[in-house]
């Protein structure tokens, strides 16, 4: 399931180059923050800061569905 919301296109993708801020892994989830900055997390690291740091996010994308 992708799910958007704020200013980012839906057609932003991330990459296997884009890696998650925590561990390095590759990416599936971008947040960009109201205070500007993006982070971007693996599914499992996205997941876990989801819910505290939703609330601070202009936009929260989620491409964890092409994980196979």
């Amino acid at each position: 399931m992708t799910a958007t919301t704020g200013t980012l296109e839906a057609t932003t993708k991330l990459t296997a180059l884009d890696r998650c801020d925590r561990c390095g892994a590759q990416a599936y989830i971008r947040a960009e923050l109201l205070s500007g900055g993006v982070l971007l997390f693996c599914n499992h690291h996205g997941r876990d800061v989801e819910a505290k740091l939703r609330p601070q996010t202009a936009s929260w994308i989620d491409e964890s569905d092409r994980i196979s």
